[in-house]
């Protein structure tokens, strides 16, 4: 199953998502107001939705971020070993992880902006993976009961305000920078994450491809080792790692500018898709 966060005719909503629609579950279920009140009422995976009729089209809908208000995004750094390689870092025995705020997140066909402020605006293709269950301390073997499903991600970074600091917190919170959607895809629709393939586009040209299964720290190490020190609550977003092929790393450097348009696309989930912007003209 496929669900979505989005806004229609000015209102929040989410629902299901089909060949040429969604089923507006917000609408239809009072109780269930938005895909976070699914996900806490531990249901999601149980709606009994008539696919027979969509309720909007896609060309209706104003897509948001697959959980509009996570409680927590927790991003995974150095994941991938070409991309640490290209970034110059040392390998690490943990996962590297830091925080990306909720109101720094973009849906689906919005814009990333460029601020005013930088120019180094990068792409950075992940693979995200939605908490659908509280946990803590949670084993290695238990982990994937614990995932609610998988989503795209662009954790598109203002690198010269990343190097302010060794925290990169300034690099990654900037409004409209975290692009994540379409949608949300469930987990039993995907048995085996490793076989899925990222792709990052940049005006159609291919700059980052990877397996999931090349992950240096897997799904299950990082969200075992993340229940040790917080506790994981349902709609909590782990951002995985991006793989090699970033701008910063190439000669010189590739900048995303205003008109440019990145897809980030991972098979068996499917296709994020975001103009940049200047900020200062949205």
């Amino acid at each position: 199953m496929r669900v979505a966060s989005f806004r229609i005719d000015g209102a929040d909503s989410w629902g299901v998502v089909l060949d040429r629609g969604v089923v507006d579950i917000g609408r239809r279920d009072p109780l269930r107001p938005s895909l976070l009140a699914a996900l806490n009422a531990g249901d999601l995976q149980e709606l009994a939705v008539d696919t027979r009729q969509v309720d909007f089209y896609f060309e209706d809908i104003d897509w948001q971020p697959v959980v509009t208000r996570p409680g927590k995004i927790l991003c995974i750094g150095l994941n991938y070993e070409d991309h640490r390689k290209e970034a110059g870092r040392d390998t690490t025995r943990t996962p590297t992880v830091f925080a990306r705020f909720a109101g720094s997140q973009a849906g689906h066909m919005k814009p990333i902006l460029l601020p005013a402020e930088s120019l180094e605006l990068d792409f950075e293709g992940e693979l995200a993976v939605v908490i659908g269950k509280k946990c803590r301390r949670v084993p290695k073997a238990d982990v994937m009961a614990s995932v609610a499903g998988y989503s795209c991600y662009n954790d598109a970074t203002i690198r010269d305000f990343q190097r302010h600091s060794t925290q990169w917190t300034q690099g990654k919170n900037w409004p409209s920078t975290g692009a994540f959607g379409p949608w949300l895809v469930t987990a039993d629709e995907i048995p085996d994450v490793s076989e899925l393939y990222l792709e990052t586009r940049l005006n159609s040209q291919v700059v980052q491809s990877a397996s999931v299964g090349t992950l240096i720290h897997t799904i299950p190490d990082i969200i075992s080792y993340c229940s040790t020190w917080t506790t994981l609550e349902p709609g909590d977003v782990i951002v995985t790692g991006t793989p090699a092929g970033v701008g910063m790393a190439r000669r010189p450097p590739l900048w995303t500018k205003a008109g440019d348009v990145v897809e980030v696309e991972i098979s068996g989930i499917g296709c994020l898709r975001n103009p940049i912007c200047n900020e200062t003209e949205v």
